[in-house]
């Protein structure tokens, strides 16, 4: 009589390969996995930006320092702001390895999906200390209005 083993198998999952294969993706480009993490771009090792909406337009201050203004492109299309950069290694290469390295660099993309309509033909953009300033009027139609409601 023969004695064989019982192996208590889980059901085929034909998705597990992809998960290994993500996950190898994700090591490769070291992106962070977090739940913040929103994909390759839009990571935390990207600017911090902060998106402030008054009632004549928004303001959208983002940090950058150590960033060039040649290496900063900002653009604005179907109501979509996106800000794309890259942030040079300003460190030279030193033997050894690093105990804590907290900085970073390479490019980056912000992708800010704004609630109106802005009037395109006047943004404006200002980088100064590191920080870009860019304000995005709303369009008149966006604005609210008072209506005065009588009362009989």
């Amino acid at each position: 009589m023969a004695i064989v083993k019982w192996n208590n198998r889980t059901p085929y999952d034909p998705w597990k390969d992809m998960r290994s294969l993500q996950e190898s993706i994700n090591d490769l480009f070291e992106i962070d996995r977090s739940p913040n993490s929103m994909g390759l771009f839009d990571r935390n090792v990207s600017p911090a930006a902060d998106v402030v909406e008054n009632e004549n337009e928004f303001t959208v201050t983002c940090e950058l320092p150590g960033i060039d203004q040649k290496d900063i492109d900002v653009s604005i299309t179907s109501n979509v702001l996106t800000i794309k950069g890259e942030k040079k290694d300003s460190h030279e290469e030193k033997k050894g390895k690093f105990y804590k390295k907290e900085t970073w660099s390479g490019s980056f993309q912000r992708t800010i999906a704004l609630p109106v309509d802005v009037e395109k033909d006047n943004i404006s953009a200002e980088l100064k200390d590191g920080m870009l300033v860019i304000t995005l009027p709303k369009k008149e139609e966006s604005k609210p209005k008072q209506i005065s409601v009588n009362i009989k």
